[in-house]
């Protein structure tokens, strides 16, 4: 972890612990707890309160739109809500407009005494002005949320996939209160791609993993909009079994979390990971059947309610495959090692992709 890291990881908690610590009070808190800590962003919570700082990149007009999203209240019980302006008053001088984030950056008045240097990060977007004082460094938006009791990772018999996918059926049959940014599965795709290419040129494991990309219609790359009768629903953009959290913690109802890829998309997406999982053999059958099955009980609109869900299926499922084999591959060359047993089935798979006649490789979506 870098000097920066550190003095982001260690500001979060400093900011979430002043929101649930009222000061000059005795304090028995525990130290602050480092719940995610990756270039698209640094989760810290402590006690009843989690903060997040997004990358400086953001766009900050999309994350607003998605803040809103789960703070709608058709969206109740589907998403977790983020705290607010009204909830905290530290979001004062927070970006006009909106109510659930602020740009965190040096000399902001966030604490009584200083504000910490470094939620600015230096590696800002361009276009993005510089912290004042600062230079090379750039605001980064904080949100809060309350903390909820996530999916026990040692406890996989009990894994909430139906759970998970009455949420999605619920999510993508609501439809979108206000106009909304497109769902960002297909960019992070193309994103996982171009890392892949970028950290490892010339090597012998890329060209499986490119040649089954290029079997992907441009929608799924991020280079087309969606087909018109799927891309008008609501969708969060990145379901896994992370994404699910019980609040009031710690036996509330589940909820979905993070909105930072939600939006109008294809509602295939969201069932695409556990469906390339199912499909390399890493999700057993009886969990993809749960979680399909609870999906058209639901009355989820992304796969057909009876027969074979794979035409609407393939497609996403072959990308979300790609692009979990690309950010194995970029995170290996980054930690010097070899792919892991999952990691490589995930790689397998791309190559059995790459292998398929063109007329299996047919969007059949559109």
């Amino acid at each position: 972890m870098t000097t920066t890291q550190t003095s982001v990881v260690r500001d979060l908690g400093a900011l979430a612990h002043r929101l649930v610590h009222p000061a000059r009070t005795r304090c028995v808190c525990g130290p602050p707890e480092v719940l995610a800590d990756r270039s698209d962003g640094t989760v810290v919570r402590s006690g009843a309160i989690v903060a997040k700082a997004h990358a400086a990149g953001t766009d900050r007009g999309a994350l607003a739109a998605r803040l809103a999203l789960a703070a709608a209240p058709q969206l109740a019980g589907i998403l977790l809500a983020p705290l607010t302006a009204a909830e905290n008053p530290v979001f004062a001088g927070s970006v006009p407009g909106s109510r659930a984030f602020f740009d965190f950056a040096p000399g902001s008045p966030v604490f009584s005494d200083s504000a910490p240097d470094s939620l600015a990060s230096s590696d800002s977007a361009p276009g993005l002005p510089e912290s004042p004082g600062h230079p090379g460094f750039a605001p980064r938006p904080v949100t809060l949320w309350p903390l909820g009791t996530p999916v026990d990772a040692t406890d996989p018999d009990a894994a909430p996939w139906a759970e998970a996918a009455v949420l999605l059926a619920r999510l993508h049959r609501t439809a979108p209160p206000f106009p909304l940014p497109p769902m960002r599965g297909p960019a992070k795709a193309a994103r996982a791609v171009a890392r892949m290419r970028a950290a490892l040129p010339g090597d012998p494991a890329v060209p499986p993993v490119l040649t089954a990309w290029q079997t992907l219609p441009g929608w799924a790359r991020g280079e087309a909009p969606a087909p018109a009768r799927r891309a008008g629903f609501l969708c969060h953009g990145d379901l896994h079994l992370g994404q699910l959290v019980r609040h009031p913690a710690p036996d509330g109802p589940w909820l979905l979390i993070d909105v930072d890829d939600a939006g109008a998309g294809d509602p295939a997406w969201d069932l695409a990971r556990p469906a390339a999982w199912y499909a390399a053999g890493l999700l057993a059958p009886k969990d993809w059947s749960a979680f399909l099955d609870a999906y058209r009980s639901a009355g989820g609109p992304a796969v057909s309610a009876t027969g074979d869900p794979w035409p609407e299926l393939d497609v996403p499922a072959r990308a979300l495959t790609v692009q979990t084999a690309a950010l194995a591959l970029a995170k290996c060359a980054a930690e010097r090692r070899e792919p892991d047993e999952i990691e490589q089935l995930m790689i397998a798979s791309c190559s059995r992709i790459a292998t398929l006649p063109p007329e299996l490789t047919v969007d059949r979506t559109s």
